[in-house]
C-alpha cells in the first residue's frame, strides 16, 4: 500500500526512435523564436491515436504531421507551412490542431488539405497556440501560451463552443499548456508551465471558470507540459520536460514516476485505445516515442528504483 509521499520510480519500457530518413536537421524559424536558434532535425509533440492504434504526431518546427503504423512503419501524412502542437482527431479522417504560427486549424488526413477554424480573438491574432482538449459535446478548449511566463504571465484559455462561439475563459497565466477534463467533464486540469504547476478549474453550465486553485506544485525540470486522464478513472499522468513522467492519483498524490537516462524531455502522451492503461509518449528533444504502462489501480507497490 502507498503512503503519501511514497512514488514508485520506473524506466521508460520502449523507446521508437524517429528513422534517421525522416529527420531534417537544419535550422528552422520556430527553434529561432523558441529554442535559441538549436538546429532540429526534428521535434514531436501532440500525439494521438486513431481507432485502429496508428499514432498520429507533429513535428512543430518542419510543420508535419507524422504516422508512426500499428506495424511500427514511419511515413509523413502532410508537410504545410505552419507550427503544429497539440493535436486531436475529430473524426477519423481529421486532424484539429493547436498551430503556434497559424491558430486552430483543421487538416484532411487523406488529402492534407489544411483551413483555419479560428485565427484570433477579437480581431487580434493569438500569441501562439499550444494543446487543445474536445468535451464529449463537441466543446473545443484549447491553450494561447506563446512566450507567456512570469515575467509576462499574458496567456490565455479559451473555449470554442459546438455553436461556433469562441469565449475567452480566462487570461492572465504564465504559459498554459496541456489540459484535460475530468470525467465528469465539471472540471478542467491545466498545466501551467512557468509555474511549474496544474491548476484546478471547475466549469460552470455556461462553460465559464470559478473558484480556479492550484491543485499539483511540481518543482525542478522545465515544468508540466502533456496531461492525460488514464480512462475510466480521474487520476493524472503528467509529462515534465526536464525530469519524466509523472503518475498523480485523483486526490493529486504521486504514485509513479517513470524515466530513462538520456531521455528526459517527454513532452506529450496518449492511451493505446486497444490496450488501457498503455501510453505512448513524445520524446521532443531526440525525437522519438516512449511507452510505459499504468497497473489497475491498487496494484503500486513500495517505493523501488529503476
Amino acid at each position: 500500500m502507498m503512503f503519501p509521499g511514497a512514488v514508485d520510480i520506473r524506466e521508460f519500457d520502449t523507446v521508437i526512435p524517429l528513422p534517421e530518413r525522416l529527420r531534417k536537421s537544419t535550422r528552422s524559424d520556430w527553434a529561432d523564436l523558441h529554442l535559441a536558434g538549436a538546429e532540429l532535425d526534428a521535434f514531436l509533440e501532440g500525439p494521438v491515436f486513431d481507432a485502429d492504434g496508428n499514432l498520429f504526431l507533429v513535428d512543430i518546427p518542419f510543420g508535419r504531421i507524422l504516422l508512426l503504423s500499428k506495424e511500427g512503419d514511419w511515413s509523413v501524412v502532410t508537410e504545410y507551412d505552419g507550427w503544429p502542437n497539440g493535436m486531436k482527431l475529430v473524426n477519423e479522417r481529421t486532424f484539429l490542431v493547436a498551430d503556434n504560427r497559424l491558430g486552430l486549424v483543421e487538416i484532411q488526413r487523406d488529402s492534407g488539405k489544411m483551413s483555419v477554424v479560428s485565427s484570433g480573438f477579437e480581431g487580434k491574432p493569438f500569441h501562439g497556440l499550444n494543446d487543445l482538449t474536445i468535451s464529449s459535446g463537441g466543446e473545443i478548449y484549447f491553450t494561447d501560451q506563446g512566450r507567456s511566463g512570469l515575467q509576462d504571465p499574458y496567456g490565455r484559455l479559451f473555449r470554442l463552443a459546438s455553436k461556433g462561439e469562441l469565449q475567452l475563459l480566462m487570461s492572465g497565466i504564465p504559459s498554459p499548456n496541456g489540459l484535460v477534463l475530468s470525467a465528469d467533464e465539471k472540471t478542467l486540469l491545466l498545466a501551467v508551465t512557468r509555474a511549474n504547476a496544474i491548476w484546478r478549474l471547475p466549469l460552470a453550465a455556461d462553460g465559464s471558470i470559478s473558484k480556479a486553485g492550484n491543485f499539483i506544485q511540481l518543482s525542478g525540470g522545465v515544468g508540466p507540459d502533456g496531461l492525460a486522464r488514464p480512462r475510466g478513472t480521474d487520476g493524472l499522468v503528467v509529462a515534465q520536460p526536464g525530469l519524466g513522467v509523472w503518475q498523480f492519483g485523483a486526490n493529486g498524490l504521486p504514485h509513479v514516476f517513470w524515466q530513462r537516462n538520456g531521455f528526459d524531455y517527454p513532452t506529450n502522451l496518449a492511451e493505446h485505445p486497444a490496450q488501457r492503461g498503455c501510453f505512448y509518449v513524445t520524446e521532443s528533444k531526440k525525437a522519438a516515442v516512449l511507452r510505459l504502462t499504468i497497473e489497475p489501480s491498487g496494484a503500486h507497490g513500495s517505493v523501488r528504483k529503476a
